[in-house]
Order: structure tokens, then sequence, then C-alpha cells
């Protein structure tokens, strides 16, 4: 058997998978059927200030050993998430506008999913069931807690990785049926 090869930042085998912020972008647009303008519209509901261009969301969603691929940053992830909240919630005007996030982690993705798509416990317990991934009520709660709290937990990828094919299965599932 050959040696691992290791990843530069990462103490992960080549051959693991990890979880980029364009796996999850090319996620949401299947599970929601968004064009690469959808997308750059999306960026401009969190903040039309931010520059984004449908190239380069062309470039993100394109698989890293693609000709063209760039890796989406935190910041432009963290802006297609405030922005698909604004869209499918609308834009609570009494309150200010918050803060888009420059780093951005697991946790983070799912919460924001969370608030977009307005799921409850029993929502995203049945997402997990139906992606084939068994996780109690306590380890969800755990992931959905401050980072401060004696109780919190970091998710992983695969739980992310099983959250965003739950969520394919439960929107696209719904808009076939």
């Amino acid at each position: 058997m050959g040696a691992v090869q290791w990843r530069s930042r990462y103490a992960v085998p080549v051959v693991w998978k990890i979880m980029i912020n364009n796996d999850v972008l090319r996620s949401l647009r299947f599970a929601l059927d968004l064009s690469d303008n959808h997308i750059v519209v999306l960026c401009e509901l969190a903040d039309p200030a931010f520059p984004v261009t449908a190239e380069q969301v062309n470039a993100w969603l394109k698989q890293e050993n693609e000709a063209g691929f760039e890796p989406c940053s935190d910041e432009a992830l963290a802006h297609v998430l405030d922005g698909l909240i604004v869209h499918l919630r609308g834009r609570d005007e009494s309150q200010p506008q918050r803060a888009i996030e420059t780093r951005i982690d697991n946790n983070l993705i799912l919460k924001k999913l969370r608030v977009a798509f307005q799921l409850r416990d029993v929502d995203l317990h049945e997402i997990f069931v139906d992606a084939g991934f068994a996780v109690t009520k306590p380890e969800l709660s755990a992931v959905f807690r401050q980072r401060d709290h004696k109780n919190f937990r970091k998710a992983g990828d695969q739980l992310l990785r099983y959250f965003l094919k739950g969520l394919v299965l439960r929107v696209r599932g719904a808009a076939n049926g």
C-alpha cells in the first residue's frame, strides 16, 4: 500500500473529500433549481454592494478538477445564505441589517438554512431520516447551541452533507410529487 497523501491545511487523507463552500452552493443550486443569475440576485438581496457576477458564480459551481474552478469564499457563501433567508422569508424592516459573516462553518450554514426554510426540530429530524442518517434530538440541538454553551457540538462535514442530501430530497421531492 502506498503512502497516504494529505491535503495541505487539513489533517485528512486526500481520498476523503472535504466539504467546501462550493459543495454547499452546488447542493443549494440543485435543490432550488437556481440559475447563475438567481445566485447573483441572492447575493444582492443580502448586500447590494457585494460585487458578484454570473461568471464568478459559474466558476464557483465547477468541480475542483475542472478548468476555471474558483473556490467560493466564506463571505460569498454567507451572502448567498443571507440572500436566501431574505428571499424565502422577507426582510424584517424593523431590525437593522445584520453584518455578513466573514468566517462561516458548518454550524452556521445549518443555522442559516434552518432559518431560511423555517425548519423546526421535527423537520430537521425528518430531513436526516430521509437522507438515511440517524441523529438524536440531543445531538441535533447541540449543533444549534451557542459556541460557549457547555453542550455545544461542532457540526462535521458528514452531518452537513447528509443534511443537504435530505434537503434536496425534501425540496425536489415536493416539487416532483
